[in-house]
């Protein structure tokens, strides 16, 4: 190699060095490619945890609201989480809550992520969620409703953005900013952008804003996965297939029995990706801790169940079967702990603990 070629060689090469950070941060079109996916959930171990909301918060605006957030009580929950073994929290957060105070809802953001990262624990955040009340205000949350699953839960957007189909803009500056601000923390395992798009009726009108949903975090480019679950239907719906082809790591939710679930299992490692339930345990489904969670733990399966801590949320209570008159259901539809830190089921926690020590 003569004098000038060697020049040219070191130029190109410094060139490509110094252009590699700025080539991270440009937009992506499309989701990892398999490969960088698998890569990426070999580094991770086996995750194993719940759906986090802590029980002093009826739904998502209370947990992340200035008067409402508790950092003692969020401290002392996953530490009850830790302590049985789990490594990841899935967490809702609310446009609205965002809204009302931007920089103090990236605090309070943060703040979590320190407490969830002293206790071992990452998280995957929600965005966009179709489920429960369509309404919601800013503000001191309604208490629950004696008996009733998730009496205080609410979606986000909800019916408003068909209201007002303006309040797209916002919901576009809100994603941006939250994943700009958090893109390289690798306290954050996944971005969630959206839980069950099309449920309360919505079917295919919530397809443009899981579209929406990509392509802002597409622009974005965090270093964390992106996902959006599959929860109900044919795999080739188009709702169901646009998510699945577009997600970097495959997430779903199913409360059906062993059998059922390893059906659905099957049919969705035809994908060749990574999977993590990010729902699960329905007792009275037979969708259990017993049953279930050795199964994924083997498939290498991510092992999200529902609930942490019985509280305001209700969800000790099973769906669309009020019991407005009885405190406790004889058999816990969801969750693990009681208030004060003791297990609902000793076995259930010895389970999990023998599970996770392996």
């Amino acid at each position: 190699m003569n004098f000038k070629s060697f020049r040219v060689f070191v130029f190109f090469g410094v060139f490509i060095f110094l252009t590699m950070p700025l080539l991270a941060d440009q937009p992506r079109t499309s989701p990892w490619t398999k490969e960088q996916a698998n890569q990426w959930y070999q580094q991770k171990g086996w995750l194993r945890g719940c759906n986090f909301t802590p029980s002093n918060a009826i739904n998502q605006l209370e947990m992340w609201q200035a008067e409402t957030f508790d950092p003692a009580a969020i401290d002392r929950e996953l530490g009850w989480a830790a302590a049985i073994g789990m490594n990841c929290m899935r967490v809702y957060l609310h446009h609205a809550a965002w809204n009302a105070g931007k920089d103090g809802f990236k605090k309070r953001m943060g703040k979590y992520l320190e407490i969830a990262d002293k206790h071992g624990i990452v998280t995957m955040f929600v965005f966009f969620d179709d489920c429960w009340n369509a309404t919601y205000f800013v503000g001191k949350q309604p208490e629950p409703q004696p008996g009733i699953h998730n009496s205080g839960w609410v979606r986000d957007p909800g019916d408003l953005l068909f209201e007002k189909p303006e309040l797209i803009n916002l919901l576009e500056i809100y994603v941006k900013d939250v994943l700009t601000a958090f893109k390289d923390d690798k306290r954050i395992l996944l971005w969630d952008l959206y839980n069950e798009p099309g449920n309360s009726k919505y079917g295919n009108k919530s397809l443009d804003l899981v579209k929406k949903s990509f392509d802002w975090a597409w622009t974005v480019n965090p270093s964390q996965p992106l996902s959006i679950g599959y929860w109900t239907g044919a795999l080739t719906t188009e709702l169901n297939k646009f998510q699945l082809e577009n997600s970097d790591i495959i997430t779903y939710h199913t409360y059906q029995d062993l059998a059922k679930h390893k059906g659905l299992v099957e049919s969705l490692k035809s994908y060749g990706r990574p999977m993590i339930c990010t729902e699960y345990m329905a007792r009275h489904f037979n969708s259990t801790f017993q049953e279930i969670m050795p199964m994924l733990k083997a498939e290498n399966i991510g092992a999200i169940n529902w609930g942490l801590v019985a509280g305001k949320t209700n969800t000790i209570f099973k769906w669309s079967e009020p019991l407005p008159e009885t405190p406790e259901p004889p058999l816990w539809f969801h969750d693990i702990f009681r208030k004060d830190g003791t297990p609902y089921s000793q076995k259930e926690v010895e389970v999990i603990k023998s599970l996770c020590e392996k």
